[in-house]
C-alpha cells in the first residue's frame, strides 16, 4: 500500500509543534481562500485534479504521436523549474542503466552554457531519431534559448524544415514571450504554462506532465499521489497535517541556531529528486535575510566525506532523510567459502535490509551521539504515486515555510542580479 509518513519524534516534541497551531490555521486560511497577496500564484495546488481536460488530452496525443513515429530521444530544454521536476521524476522512475526502459529516452539539455555538454549532447542525437521539447514561459532564458537553437538547427538539417515541425513542441505562455512568438511563426505545437503557476511549481503542467508521457511514466498514477496528498493536507490541524508539521520544524530549528537543511537519501535514484527540492526551497524562502540554506547529500557515500564534518563539526545544520522501505530490486548476497574478504557474516542477506542498517546506525550516530535534530520521510516504492505524493508534499510544505517566514514563496528577486550583470557582460563581448 502506497503510504508517505513523516516522522519527526527525533527532532522536535509534538507540544512544541502545536504551539504554532493557530499561525499555521491562519495562514492556511488565507491561502485557501485566497486572501494572501499573492493569490494569482495558487494554482498548482489543485493542478492535480486536472486530469482530463483538453491540455492534459493534447499532452497525450503528441507523446503518443511521437511514439508512433519511433522517436529514440526526446531532448528536453530548460533550466531551473522548467526542467527539474521532469529530471526528477525520469531518474524516479527509470535507472540510469536501463533496466526499467523508457518508451522514449529523455536527455536534458540547456541547463548550463558548458560548450563540452552541448558538443557531447548534440553527437549524441545526430544519428538518432530525437524530437524537442522546449520549455520556458518567457523564451529569453539564455541558457535554453542557446541550446533550442543548437538542436533545432541540427534537426532541420537532419530531417528539413517541414518535417522538424512536428518534431518541436513549445511549453510556454498562452499569449505573450519570445519562444511563444517563434513557436508561432515556425508553426510548431504550443503547450501552454499556467498563468497562475510558478515555475519550480509547474512540475504537474505540461512542463513536467508532458516529458513523462513521452517516457511513459503512469501520470493518471502521478496525479492521482498528488490528489492524496492535498486530501491528506486539506486541515490545517498539525496533529494530522504532515506538510504543515515539517514546515513548522524546519521554521523553529531556522530560528535557533541551524542554518542549513541537509536532505539526505540512501538510493540514488532520489539524486534528481533531491536537485528539484533544493531549488523549491531555495527560490521560495531564501529572502529579507531569511530561509534554511538547502542542501543534499547521498548516504552511504558521503559518509565517507561529510560525515566526519557532520558527526563532530559546528552544529550548524539538521537533517531530513528520505527513505525507501521497499526495494524494487533487491539483491541476496553471495556466498564465498573462503571468506578472505571477511564478509561472510553478510552471506545471503537482502542488501535492501544492509541499506536499512546503514540508516539505523546513522540516525542513532547523528541523532543520539551527536544531538543532531532528524527527521525522515518514509515512503513505500519508487512509483508514480508516491512521486506525485513527494512533489505535493514539498510544494505545501515550502509554502507555509514561506508564509511562516513573512515572505513571498513564490517570487525570486535575486536571481534577476546576475541575469542582470551576464546581460552586461555579453553585451560587451
Amino acid at each position: 500500500m502506497n503510504k508517505v509518513i513523516l516522522n519527526f519524534a527525533k527532532a522536535m516534541n509534538q507540544a512544541t509543534v502545536l504551539k504554532y497551531q493557530d499561525k499555521v490555521s491562519k495562514i492556511h486560511n488565507a491561502i485557501y481562500r485566497k486572501e494572501v497577496a499573492e493569490k494569482d500564484w495558487l494554482g498548482w495546488i489543485n493542478l492535480p485534479n486536472k486530469l482530463d481536460n483538453d491540455e492534459y488530452k493534447k499532452m497525450q496525443m503528441l507523446a503518443k504521436k511521437w511514439m508512433n513515429m519511433n522517436i529514440e530521444v526526446v531532448v528536453v530544454i530548460g533550466i531551473g523549474g522548467s526542467y527539474l521536476g521532469a529530471a526528477a521524476g525520469y531518474e524516479f522512475i527509470f535507472d540510469q542503466y536501463k533496466i526499467n526502459k523508457p518508451k522514449i529516452e529523455l536527455l536534458f539539455a540547456g541547463n548550463d552554457v558548458s560548450a563540452q555538454s552541448l558538443v557531447t549532447q548534440l553527437k549524441y542525437v545526430e544519428n538518432k531519431r530525437f524530437a524537442i521539447n522546449v520549455i520556458s514561459k518567457s523564451g529569453k532564458t539564455l541558457e535554453t534559448a542557446i541550446a533550442f537553437r543548437e538542436f533545432r538547427k541540427l534537426l532541420e538539417a537532419k530531417v528539413g524544415v517541414l518535417r522538424a515541425k512536428e518534431l518541436i513542441v513549445a511549453t510556454t505562455d498562452a499569449q505573450n514571450g519570445v519562444l511563444y512568438d517563434l513557436a508561432t511563426q515556425k508553426g510548431y505545437e504550443k503547450l501552454i504554462v499556467p498563468d497562475d503557476v510558478g515555475g519550480r511549481f509547474s512540475v504537474f503542467s505540461p512542463v513536467g506532465l508532458f516529458p513523462f508521457m513521452c517516457a511513459g511514466l503512469d501520470t493518471k498514477a502521478l496525479l492521482e499521489g498528488a490528489q492524496k496528498c492535498n486530501e491528506d493536507n486539506k486541515n490545517p490541524d498539525l496533529n494530522t497535517n504532515q506538510a504543515y508539521q515539517y514546515a513548522v520544524i524546519r521554521h523553529i530549528l531556522s530560528n535557533k541556531q541551524y542554518s542549513i537543511e541537509l536532505l539526505v537519501s540512501y538510493e540514488p535514484r532520489l539524486r534528481l529528486f533531491q536537485e528539484w527540492w533544493k531549488q523549491l526551497f531555495a527560490e521560495s524562502e531564501g529572502k529579507n535575510g531569511l530561509g534554511l540554506f538547502p542542501a543534499s547529500s547521498q548516504f552511504s557515500s558521503d559518509l565517507h566525506s561529510l560525515g566526519q564534518f557532520i558527526q563532530e563539526g559546528s552544529r550548524i545544520l539538521f537533517e531530513t532523510s528520505l527513505v525507501l522501505t521497499n526495494a524494487l530490486e533487491d539483491f541476496k548476497l553471495t556466498v564465498d567459502q573462503e571468506n578472505i574478504d571477511r564478509i561472510n557474516y553478510l552471506d545471503g542477506k537482502s542488501l535492501h535490509k544492509v541499506n536499512w542498517a546503514v540508516f539505523d546506525a546513522t540516525l542513532k550516530a547523528h541523532a543520539v551521539d551527536a544531538k543532531i535534530p532528524n527527521m525522515f520521510i518514509e515512503f513505500s516504492d519508487l512509483n508514480e504515486w508516491n512521486l506525485g505524493y513527494l512533489f505535493q508534499f514539498f510544494m505545501l510544505a515550502v509554502t507555509m515555510s514561506a508564509y511562516l517566514n513573512g515572505v513571498n514563496p513564490f517570487n525570486q528577486p535575486g536571481v534577476g542580479v546576475y541575469k542582470n550583470n551576464m546581460a552586461k557582460t555579453l553585451s560587451e563581448l
